[in-house]
């Protein structure tokens, strides 16, 4: 099983199609790739489709829940969950084509609760950055 495979999203709602590097429990790089029949392209914007930022910052999020989740030296934290955005960032756009490169890096960690922080780029532009708590339950 890989790493994405332990994201509690439907594929409707991966945004990270692949692993480019792991660092389990530190840090984690992906891609996905706007593949322009995402059901919220149709109406962000009819006729010219832009990949929201919101969701900019829920790839990051899912890629700081793969690094947090591959921690070789934790039990994997249930229910992990977004709980927190802060000094979130929009900074550019993506259009149906462009492959995301994602990045995220676990700043620290406190029993179930995590923060990451990460960027989100097409090629050398900075589309989004931001830091995200994340927290579930500790597994009895």
């Amino acid at each position: 099983m890989s790493a994405l495979d332990a994201l509690p999203h439907g594929p409707e709602f991966r945004f990270v199609d692949s692993l480019v590097e792991l660092d389990g429990g530190k840090s984690a790089r992906g891609r996905y790739t706007v593949r322009g029949d995402e059901a919220f392209l149709a109406g962000h914007f009819p006729g010219n489709p832009v990949m929201p930022g919101v969701i900019l910052v829920e790839a990051i999020a899912q890629l700081g829940g793969v690094a947090a989740q591959s921690d070789p030296e934790q039990a994997e934290v249930e229910g992990l969950l977004l709980t927190g955005i802060r000094g979130a960032k929009i900074l550019g756009a993506a259009v149906p084509g462009e492959v995301l490169e994602i990045s995220a890096v676990v700043e620290g960690r406190l029993g179930p609760m995590i923060q990451v922080a990460g960027e989100v780029k097409v090629g050398d532009r900075v589309l989004a950055t931001a830091k995200v708590q994340l927290a579930g339950r500790t597994p009895p």
